[in-house]
């Protein structure tokens, strides 16, 4: 009998063990849970901004009112002799209250954008990465020609060639 309870015992530790990791396994995972929770928790508090500042730039960009100029069509010639573009573009603003200044220097803004434009090759505009890529230049010539960062982005309203 005294080899049978010794049999016994070692029978009872291996049934109760997987019981025993059970446990640890679900308090491992939660402590993992929580963790990972304070993490998204403090990374929302902390990464909008310090001392609230990330909703107060919110509430300037919706205060700041933004508008579209519109440019009068450009017929170009192109890089390639007998090739021909015409275009009609918007600029949209950072503000509304810069129209006045681009107004005033219009004529340099269009010297510019004919100046950009007529030395493209059909190539170069006529597929959406060539377009996109005008649109970069063209934005960097007119913030560059107005003396600061007025336009926020071009849209082309008209892009046909001939």
């Amino acid at each position: 009998m005294a080899m049978e309870k010794d049999e016994a015992h070692p029978d009872d530790e291996t049934i109760n063990t997987p019981k025993k990791s059970n446990k640890n396994l679900y308090l491992i995972i939660g402590i993992i849970v929580l963790a990972l929770a304070g993490g998204v928790v403090a990374y929302l508090l902390f990464a909008g901004g310090k001392d609230g500042t990330h909703e107060s730039k919110k509430e300037n960009k919706q205060d700041v009112k933004t508008a579209l100029i519109a440019l009068d069509s450009f017929v170009l010639n192109l890089a390639e002799q007998g090739r021909f573009l015409k275009v009609t573009m918007q600029f949209e603003l950072v503000d509304a209250a810069n129209q006045q200044l681009v107004t005033d220097k219009m004529p340099q803004l269009r010297d510019a954008i004919i100046t950009l434009m007529s030395s493209k090759s059909v190539e170069s505009v006529s597929s959406p990465e060539g377009k996109l890529q005008l649109k970069d230049e063209l934005l960097l010539r007119a913030n560059q020609t107005m003396g600061k960062e007025l336009f926020k982005n071009l849209y082309f309203t008209e892009f046909v060639m001939q």
